[in-house]
């Protein structure tokens, strides 16, 4: 369909209006006064919206750090762990505050050449037993090594029996 630009003008106004829940009834083709009056409301409508949107904005921006990196600044892993890829994009980079409980020494940890390491399990912490419609499950809450109690796991307490029968 060819429309005229007056057409298409009033077209993408009422599209404005009803998608900001203006009502289309103000608008009227004789009244030039509610047009006009319509462009005004219109143009409040646009003054809210960049009003809220700087508003959140400025929200983000208070928990956003900005880091500034260089060309030529390195991010270097201990020797050990040579055989992961030591370039990193910018965007996986947070802001670490240090924290001596995260620290593991790299000793503690034995990575294969696949880059995997096994995981062992120090304490069984608590028992449960987990119903089913017509079976139950005996669970175990499993502590692992470098890892925090609230880290545990719950793991089937057979399984567990079987691999690391030292802990029962």
């Amino acid at each position: 369909m060819d429309f005229s630009m007056q057409k298409l003008a009033k077209l993408y106004i009422f599209e404005i209006m009803r998608m900001h829940g203006v009502p289309v009834s103000i608008i009227s083709d004789r009244d030039p006064q509610q047009i006009s009056e319509t462009e005004d409301k219109v143009r409040l409508i646009r003054k809210r919206l960049k009003a809220t949107s700087d508003r959140q904005k400025s929200y983000a921006d208070l928990k956003r750090k900005d880091i500034q990196y260089s060309v030529g600044d390195l991010l270097e892993l201990p020797p050990k762990l040579d055989l992961i890829d030591d370039v990193f994009h910018v965007s996986m980079l947070m802001h670490y505050r240090s924290d001596p409980m995260h620290i593991v020494p790299v000793e503690e940890i034995q990575v294969r050449p696949d880059l995997t390491f096994k995981e062992e399990p120090v304490q069984i912490l608590d028992r449960d037993v987990m119903v089913l419609h017509r079976k139950s499950i005996p669970l175990v809450k499993v502590l692992w090594q470098n890892h925090k109690t609230m880290e545990a796991t719950w793991e089937p307490e057979d399984s567990m029996q079987q691999q690391y029968p030292h802990l029962f």
